[in-house]
């Protein structure tokens, strides 16, 4: 099928056109008319995706299934998959019918919020596959307008507030990349990707104002990018956007935020700095893996201190990011296997975190730990599901978070050994902060009056749980399904990246 990317990519906006058109009225029949529909498309973008992964062929390390036609005033529509995106591509439609079940309890604009969900679906499918700089841009930018009105419109009492400092913090970070992207199309003069990552910028020393920069037009290309990137992750110290985002943010919101929404600054940095700027990721390297152990440590000992559980696991993302940069910017298999694997990983965990909040409070209206305590008694469905997730998130060998940060940390060690050692205090941080949690909230005696006739979960909220579940265990035991399919297009990328740097007395400049 020639078409098999477009068509993925745009179902769930074709849904969203038909629920705005044709759907009248905001009784129970149409909301539940407006949940089914949204249900049916992201369920139908999934199977049609599982096409995609059917036809990929995980030994061909370049872009398959590219499809390109002229668009706009010159511009080419050029859409694409390798073995770095396709996983991003799969993460995407696997959660969005999970995200769309979780909605089911809202009642507020609800042909509105399914709207939001369906084009925001479309537009993160379209930042994976997308092969030209213009309509990565495009994306990657209208992106920010359904999250922003999902936070604004259905978050919680600060909505306002949290989705402005979402929409500034992510904006002006790109303004900054849109800038770079002029600047790549007036040297190279063409935007796209493919043709873009076999042209080499000029990496020569230059002096701007008295101020020497090493790599020259690379390093500046590489900061403009890294601005975009960074805020996206989020990475410390431009972090601050994300608790706000989080805590504020309905159920749904947050699950695709943290799962999805996260993950295109770390395939940016995949994508654009490592392989189209290789000399200044290589100067630029020592200063993004301190400032990803920093954000392990510093973020980590924040979510001890957290009262609010969404804020909890909001530092706790950021933390678990750290490993991706550090992981990315080593710039060796192991490393970049391991950030692929930890996004990947995260995206199920994370979501599943923000769920166990979800449950809770649809039920009690409080985010509070303190208001907790004792669920087992009453839940131990929940607490059953609550504990492995938060054993994922500790990186428990068998899960899937033990691998990708085993990865990133062996990575990490080839790169720079002190900064692997501060690294791996994360791993005992981010026990006490889930451990706490989940003792403070699950475990205990049932004392307070108002949890002793809180119920369990119902077979909904289990079915949304039940393929969360088995994608953590099934990677945990069987992390081939992913590195298999990533391993020949990150080896490629470790080799150009290498290749592309400069060499001095016959040794390579390489900091691994």
């Amino acid at each position: 099928m020639d078409s098999l990317l477009s068509v993925v990519t745009f179902l769930p906006l074709v849904a969203a056109i038909i629920l705005a058109l044709f759907l009248r009225g905001d009784d129970a029949a149409a909301q539940a008319n407006a949940k089914w529909l949204a249900l049916i498309a992201t369920s139908a973008t999934f199977l049609i995706s599982l096409f995609i992964l059917a036809e990929f062929d995980p030994s061909d390390p370049g872009f398959q299934l590219v499809e390109q036609r002229e668009w706009l005033l010159g511009l080419q529509y050029k859409m694409g998959v390798d073995g770095i995106s396709i996983l991003f591509v799969m993460l995407t439609t696997f959660l969005m019918p999970l995200t769309i079940l979780a909605c089911w309890e809202v009642t507020h604009r609800v042909k509105e919020y399914m709207i939001a969900f369906l084009v925001l679906e479309t537009l993160m499918l379209g930042v994976f596959m997308a092969l030209d700089l213009v309509l990565f841009y495009l994306f990657f930018e209208a992106g920010l307008i359904p999250m922003f009105l999902i936070i604004g419109i259905w978050g919680g009492q600060a909505r306002i507030y949290a989705a402005f400092k979402f929409f500034l913090y992510t904006f002006l970070g790109s303004v900054l990349m849109l800038v770079a992207m002029v600047a790549m199309f007036a040297e190279a003069g063409t935007t796209d990707i493919t043709v873009l990552l076999t042209h080499t910028f000029a990496s020569d020393t230059l002096v701007v104002a008295g101020v020497t920069i090493p790599g020259g037009v690379q390093t500046l290309l590489w900061l403009a990018f890294f601005a975009s990137f960074a805020v996206k992750m989020p990475m410390w110290p431009v972090h601050t956007w994300l608790p706000d985002a989080h805590v504020q943010a309905p159920t749904a919101g947050s699950v695709v935020l943290a799962a999805i929404l996260l993950k295109m600054g770390g395939y940016g940095f995949l994508r654009f700095s490592l392989p189209m700027f290789p000399v200044a990721s290589d100067i630029m390297a020592p200063f993004v893996l301190w400032l990803s152990v920093i954000a392990i440590v510093y973020t980590s000992l924040v979510a001890l201190a957290q009262t609010d559980m969404k804020k909890l696991i909001a530092y706790s993302s950021v933390a678990h990011m750290g490993y991706v940069t550090a992981g990315i910017f080593a710039a060796n298999q192991q490393g970049i296997d391991g950030a692929i694997f930890q996004m990947i990983s995260h995206g199920f965990i994370s979501g599943a975190l923000f769920l166990c909040v979800g449950v809770i409070y649809d039920r009690m209206h409080t985010r509070e730990i303190d208001a907790y305590g004792g669920l087992v008694v009453r839940m131990p469905a929940y607490a059953l599901i609550f504990m492995l997730f938060t054993m994922a998130n500790v990186g428990l060998p068998g899960t899937s978070g033990f691998v990708g940060e085993f990865l990133t940390l062996m990575g990490m060690f080839q790169a720079n050994t002190w900064v692997a050692v501060v690294a791996t205090s994360g791993v005992i941080l981010s026990a006490a902060y889930a451990l706490y949690l989940y003792r403070r909230v699950v475990l205990g005696d049932l004392i307070k009056e108002s949890l002793r006739t809180i119920t369990d979960m119902t077979t909904r909220e289990r079915a949304i749980f039940a393929p969360l579940v088995v994608m953590t265990i099934l990677l945990g035991v069987y992390p081939s399904l992913v590195t298999d399919i990533i391993g020949p297009s990150v080896s490629a990328l470790v080799t150009e990246y290498k290749a592309a740097l400069p060499v001095v007395d016959g040794t390579q400049l390489a900091q691994n």
